[in-house]
């Protein structure tokens, strides 16, 4: 293990650090909010469009997201639609994660109960109002392990982009290791550098959930 080679590839490891934070970050956002309306649309049962949500969700749920990537990079622009790498990348992830998102929002707003929606009726409510104000709010306490799960994994499928030459962490350390031939080194720093953001991460969320936790019950 030579310390100097290290040493020598930080810069290259902090762009591609920055980088991999914000695709990750941008596609977990968009995961998120196409999850809340997917979940919204099978929970209230919209004609149509709740048939549409639970098709997509199974769609993506159960295709790799190697194999979209490569449908978004390499099949679109043969019907003329070319997109750039960063941005297939995003959509990648923000269609798969929003598939899972989807679930994990689903199991809390399933978690509500019929009483707090009775209630909600009861007093006029329609049903965008018994979303805004009593399954979003319930639901969402409800749902934040499944989405803290679903955070971790997100951020770990980045290492896919690779594949469409994201200059992600995964991408710039085999780039290093045909370059230098030094694979100890920069796979070292590549496992370091995931460490470095999940391990806190995981902590952080861990914590979050116990707190929320501890709220549903008047904590």
């Amino acid at each position: 293990m030579d310390l100097s080679i290290m040493q020598q590839a930080i810069p290259q490891f902090v762009k591609a650090f920055e980088l991999t934070l914000w695709l990750s970050f941008v596609g977990i956002l968009g995961a998120l909010l196409v999850g809340v309306c997917c979940s919204l649309l099978q929970y209230f049962k919209v004609p149509f469009l709740g048939k549409v949500a639970s098709v997509y969700v199974e769609l993506f749920r159960n295709t790799p997201l190697l194999i979209q990537l490569f449908f978004l990079y390499y099949a679109f622009p043969v019907i003329g639609i070319k997109l750039p790498a960063q941005v297939c990348g995003i959509i990648g992830l923000a269609f798969l994660g929003g598939s899972y998102m989807a679930e994990g929002f689903t199991g809390g707003f399933n978690g509500v109960s019929q009483s707090q929606l009775d209630a909600g009726k009861a007093i006029g409510l329609n049903k965008f109002q018994l979303a805004r104000y009593v399954v979003f709010p319930q639901g969402f306490t409800l749902s934040v392990p499944a989405l803290a799960a679903n955070v971790i994994f997100l951020i770990k499928e980045t290492s896919i982009f690779s594949v469409i030459a994201i200059p992600e962490l995964t991408n710039t350390a085999l780039d290093l290791v045909g370059l230098y031939y030094r694979s100890n080194e920069y796979l070292f720093m590549l496992v370091l550098a995931y460490a470095i953001i999940l391990i806190p991460l995981s902590i952080i969320l861990t914590i979050l959930e116990r707190k929320v936790r501890y709220g549903s019950f008047g904590n």
